[in-house]
């Protein structure tokens, strides 16, 4: 199959002189534009003139006697006579075209670039001021976890400060719970200091703001139309079981508000994830059925593509301009008119057209992580899936052939994306993908049907979606199962490297494969390594070890202790930033019943992986501390809580545990706080059993530290304060005695954790140090002459 590709070198000169630019300061940028339009407009106007022609001289007799009586021959035409005009050459045009696209490319980011780099919101974040201003809200708000309490993220446009009236994008950063419930084209009024965006993003300024919004200006009539459907989708699906209910609108209209976020990372671990945001596979559902209903009613061929056209741009709005969304919606539009003008419709020029329009309307699309996902899948599914699908054609049935195909060819073609993202590789992913792929199809249809009818009739909205959420409920199973198997992620260099890497790897791979004994090689050794490991993990003991007293998990820049208290059974010490990662321990722990749930304090890397520990497990009773939040409060909805007081025991088995802190005189919460407070009213325990204790401090700082002294007793293993944060007191660390000390702290992080002086500090004292980020899960065990650690990876 032939693809035409006269589109592809303009479209990839756009895009990466966007990327490139993006960043650079503007003058640099219209300099590169100047350039490349002046070469453009030489090439493309100028040429060579054809070179002058001699006149051939008069042909000679070709026989007979001349004058002179010698014979004549055959005259040859000069080189002159034979010389033509020089044609203006082919291939200047094509790299006039590319040109002209970098310097389209290069000018309107260095016009973008001017708007934020100059004005009164750049002067505000370049002497970090505070500021009110006026904004209105272009992107929906994505809470995310922040140093030590959660944050919400929201694109906005300024439009008056103090003495000024602008129009420039900004991002927000907040708190407030109330910042949640934006809608995009909302205008607010917010109070915040501006500064200077980090990154290389057209951005003016990054506000951070304090307090809640206060709006002024309701969503438009489309927005507030777009979301009714959104909610009221919603509310179509508040019947479903819980996992169906978020996953629905999120593959329906992008709508992951409802979504577990430990149900989220299964996806993601299964290759799934990009059936939880709105793309191309759910655009083209969406076209399919608009024009079977439309040929149906009668409408011709002619009609049907503006009916088609209005049913798309109703689903941008109501699914939000993403990447993946602009993308499939352009390349659908340029379809549509390929249909319209009966000419013949081709996937990579409408892809490349599709491309080549939306990074010249929108620069910043070209160093969005979703938007290049989006591309290189479609461009998969285009390249690779035909030749693959007639391959595997020859030896399994015509739909088994075509799925696994289409599923191969676009998990290849995101693979080194999502390596650069995650440092992981999917093994699993394909075959995932070709197990989910016949329960799509009927969800997002029918899921689309009910969105549609949700506004008018609601309970005809809820009978569509009860189908939907069975075909939905299968792809959840197959995306757990998937995700829960042994290996089903390889862990990989991240990042530009990392990409390469597995471009190499690849490339590696097609070598082999093309050579017979090349292949015969490779499968033998893998082979003997396929031997080696099972015989490995046949002989050497498994994790977790058996008898373990506590482990600490590894939940990345984040707390989540299990104490042992009976088979199956453990209380749990705080839950890390995410479900996930806390879900994922207790399931290798094999734990289905928490008898005490202790959240030491309302951080954020602290509580937020609360519904992971709540997943298929009875938990009995919260204890917290004092100074709670309402985040916290949402997360233990429905159990038993107790404020721990120092002086109370709590006895499960043969554990004990003894609250140190805080005490009935503990700190008060200032307005203004950065964390040290709530750090310092954590909950500290100890633990105790025969033969093992141990000492868990949460998040509290030096001064709490100096406070507790006195009562610190001798442990054997100390879970260090704040991830081994510089903040330590010396002779708290030392009262403890401990001969383990446990770093519990992601890599990377952006806090130093742990600072290098308490390494030294906890080497000073003789203490093993260990940590999550080298070890992984960390268990600890009692045997004949101590205790030991046993950890799931090594160091």
């Amino acid at each position: 199959m032939t693809h035409d590709l006269r589109l592809l070198a303009p479209a990839l000169a756009t895009w990466l002189t966007a990327a490139a630019t993006i960043g650079l300061p503007a003058s640099l940028t219209y300099a590169l534009a100047a350039a490349t339009t002046l070469a453009a407009l030489y090439l493309l106007v100028t040429h060579r003139r054809p070179s002058r022609t001699r006149p051939n001289p008069a042909p000679s007799p070709a026989t007979g006697a001349n004058p002179h009586g010698g014979s004549t021959k055959t005259a040859r035409p000069s080189s002159a006579a034979t010389s033509r005009p020089r044609r203006w050459p082919t291939r200047r045009r094509p790299v006039g075209v590319v040109l002209v696209c970098v310097a389209a490319s290069a000018t309107g980011v260095a016009l973008r670039a001017t708007a934020v780099d100059t004005g009164p919101v750049r002067d505000l974040a370049r002497n970090s001021r505070t500021a009110t201003a006026e904004v209105v809200v272009t992107g929906d708000p994505q809470p995310r976890p922040g140093n030590g309490r959660r944050v919400i993220i929201i694109r906005a446009r300024v439009e008056t400060i103090p003495g000024a009236k602008v129009r420039v994008p900004v991002l927000l950063i907040a708190s407030h719970d109330r910042w949640l419930h934006l809608v995009p084209s909302q205008r607010v009024r917010l109070h915040g200091r501006f500064v200077p965006p980090r990154g290389a993003d057209l951005l003016a300024a990054v506000v951070i703001v304090r307090g809640p919004p206060a709006v002024l200006r309701p969503p438009s009539k489309i927005q507030r139309a777009a979301e009714r459907v959104r909610a009221r989708l919603r509310a179509a699906s508040s019947r479903l079981p819980p996992d169906q209910r978020g996953v629905l609108p999120g593959m329906v209209v992008g709508d992951t508000s409802l979504l577990d976020p430990a149900l989220a990372d299964g996806f993601r671990a299964a290759g799934l994830s990009h059936l939880l945001v709105v793309s191309g596979a759910n655009l083209a559902i969406v076209i399919g059925a608009v024009l079977g209903l439309c040929r149906l009613g009668g409408l011709g061929r002619r009609r049907a593509p503006p009916v088609a056209v209005l049913a798309v741009l109703a689903f941008i709005v109501v699914a939000r301009p993403e990447p993946s969304v602009l993308r499939a919606a352009v390349m659908g539009l340029i379809g549509m008119l390929a249909l319209f003008t009966g000419r013949q419709r081709q996937g990579m020029p409408a892809l490349a057209a599709a491309v080549l329009l939306l990074v010249l309307i929108d620069p910043g699309l070209a160093r969005s992580y979703g938007f290049a996902l989006s591309v290189l899948a479609t461009a998969g599914l285009l390249v690779l899936a035909p030749p693959w699908r007639e391959r595997l054609a020859r030896r399994l049935p015509g739909p088994l052939a075509d799925a696994l195909a289409v599923a191969a060819a676009a998990q290849l073609a995101v693979a080194p994306v999502l390596v650069m993202l995650s440092g992981e590789v999917g093994v699993v992913s394909v075959f995932a993908n070709l197990l989910a792929a016949p329960a799509v199809a009927p969800a997002t249809l029918l899921g689309a049907l009910a969105a549609a009818t949700a506004p008018f009739s609601l309970p005809l909205a809820r009978l569509l979606v009860w189908p939907a959420g069975l075909a939905v409920g299968w792809i959840i199973r197959v995306a757990r199962t998937a995700a829960a198997l042994p290996y089903a992620t390889i862990p990989w260099t991240s990042g530009g490297l990392g990409a390469a890497t597995l471009i190499v790897a690849a490339g590696i791979a097609v070598l082999i494969l093309r050579s017979r004994r090349m292949r015969l090689i490779v499968a033998a050794a893998m082979t003997g390594i396929l031997i080696a490991v099972l015989v490995q993990r046949a002989t050497a003991p498994g994790w977790p070890p058996p008898g373990w007293q506590m482990v600490a998990c590894d939940v990345g820049q984040g707390d989540a202790l299990a104490l042992s208290t009976a088979p199956g059974q453990a209380v749990v010490v705080d839950t890390g930033p995410d479900p996930a990662p806390v879900d994922r321990c207790l399931r290798r722990l094999h734990i289905t019943d928490v008898p005490v749930l202790i959240l030491t304090h309302p951080h954020a890397d602290h509580i937020n992986g609360t519904s992971g520990v709540r997943r298929d497990r009875d938990v009995h009773t919260i204890l917290t501390t004092s100074l709670t939040s309402g985040r916290e409060a949402r997360l233990t909805h429905g159990l038993p809580t107790r404020s721990a007081q120092a002086g109370q025991q709590w006895r499960i088995g043969d554990l004990t545990l003894s609250v140190l802190a805080p005490t009935a005189t503990g700190p008060a919460l200032a307005p203004e706080d950065d964390g040290t407070t709530i750090n310092n009213a954590s909950v500290v325990v100890v633990a105790r059993r025969p033969g093992f204790s141990a000492l868990l401090a949460g998040d509290i700082e030096a001064e709490a530290q100096r406070a507790l002294e006195s009562a610190v007793p001798p442990v054997d293993v100390l879970k260090v304060p704040h991830h081994g944060s510089r903040s330590q007191d010396h002779r708290f660390l030392a009262a403890a005695h401990a001969s383990i000390s446990l770093i519990s702290v992601g890599e990377p992080n952006d806090y130093g954790h742990p600072s290098p002086a308490t390494l030294r500090l906890l080497h000073h004292l003789r203490t093993q140090v260990h940590r999550t980020d080298k070890e992984g899960d960390i268990a600890i065990v009692r045997t004949r002459t101590g205790i030991a650690t046993v950890p799931s990876r090594a160091p």
